[in-house]
């Protein structure tokens, strides 16, 4: 894994990325979409590697997304 720093998505990340504000909002989508995620004291957040786990990247294909599609 690269630098953890930039390798973790905030809740404000996930917010822009998913268009939902809530809390819970943004919770369902990620779970429906398979990412894993975790809960911390500013809201949840998870990892470039976890979405692209989640989007099949890293089974066997070569395909892999970073900070920089957002």
């Amino acid at each position: 894994m690269g630098n953890v720093i930039s390798d973790v998505l905030s809740f404000e990340d996930l917010q822009r990325i998913t268009g939902y504000q809530r809390r819970s909002d943004v919770e369902r989508t990620l779970n429906q979409q398979g990412i894993r995620l975790f809960r911390g004291k500013s809201g949840p957040w998870t990892t470039i590697d976890l979405i692209n786990l989640a989007g099949g990247a890293g089974q066997g294909r070569q395909e892999r997304y970073d900070a920089d599609i957002l």
